[in-house]
């Protein structure tokens, strides 16, 4: 719980400095700001506690706040739907079901592997904790990434988003992409602070990439289930594709990502070339 305490201190902090004082209603002040944001103080009146209290929080006391100073809290700061899950969260307050006791080892049903392979024409990823590569189209792997030909270990798509150079090439707007890779991870640690193998995949990308060392830093929590990428592919040049998720309730650690053009578009288009050059690269292979 200590661990979860000095996190939610400096996710605190950090929510606090990106607050709008004028947003906020707070009236005019006189008083130059040092930094940017809320005072803590500020902060402390809009959610109607003490300051002591609040300060008290941001230095990871070891302090249990009830339901009602978390819900105010988040209020106070502005937070939006992935922002109050993960401040529930460090502090045990949820009606969501733990994922801390989910499978160690991810697996898919199979009824999800023949969804997949019934998609095969689309780029479809699945997606399991820590955002490990669980399963790939055909034209997924083209599209991105043959996961499959990475060693186990390695088939993860935060991982090969910091720690190989195909990306930074791939997606025109890597930045964008990469820091929602950061955010998205931050709320599955929150989700399961023990879990073993986040941690280790968090400590490795600290130590091997200043970029996302330095996003982790920023202690933001987003998640993004739908939106849009930006690609200059190898192949087809530039295209955007679109992308929704869904989530199953019995697979709650399994996120299936969809990919599409619209029709007609030039990015449409690309997504055909593409897919008649995998078909065609994929019946030359020998059976």
């Amino acid at each position: 719980m200590a661990d979860n305490n000095r996190e939610l201190g400096s996710f605190l902090r950090k929510a606090r400095s990106h607050r709008d004082p004028e947003r906020a209603g707070l009236p005019p002040d006189s008083r130059a700001r040092r930094v940017p944001g809320l005072r803590r103080e500020e902060v402390a009146r809009l959610a109607g506690v003490s300051t002591d209290y609040y300060a008290r929080l941001e230095q990871g006391r070891p302090i249990t706040p009830s339901p009602g100073v978390v819900d105010a809290l988040c209020r106070a700061l502005d937070l939006d739907e992935a922002g109050r899950a993960y401040v529930h969260t460090l502090v045990g307050v949820t009606d969501a079901p733990s994922r801390r006791h989910s499978r160690s080892v991810p697996r898919l049903r199979p009824g999800l592997h023949q969804l997949v392979d019934a998609l095969d024409g689309e780029p479809v990823l699945v997606l399991g904790r820590r955002s490990d590569v669980l399963a790939a189209t055909w034209m997924a792997k083209a599209l991105f990434t043959d996961f499959d030909q990475l060693p186990a270990r390695h088939r993860n798509y935060a991982r090969w988003m910091f720690l190989d150079e195909e990306p930074r090439s791939l997606f025109v707007d890597w930045e964008e992409q990469a820091r929602a890779a950061v955010e998205n991870l931050r709320l599955e640690a929150g989700r399961a602070p023990d879990d073993r193998a986040t941690n280790e995949l968090i400590a490795e990308l600290r130590e091997k990439s200043t970029a996302f060392h330095y996003w982790w830093e920023q202690h933001r929590v987003h998640q993004r289930t739908h939106g849009s990428k930006r690609l200059h592919h190898p192949l087809v040049g530039e295209l955007t594709v679109e992308y929704e998720t869904l989530t199953l309730p019995e697979d709650p650690d399994n996120t299936l990502f969809f990919y599409t053009a619209e029709p007609g578009s030039s990015s449409r288009q690309a997504l055909d070339l593409l897919a008649m050059w995998t078909l065609t690269d994929t019946a030359r292979e020998p059976g």
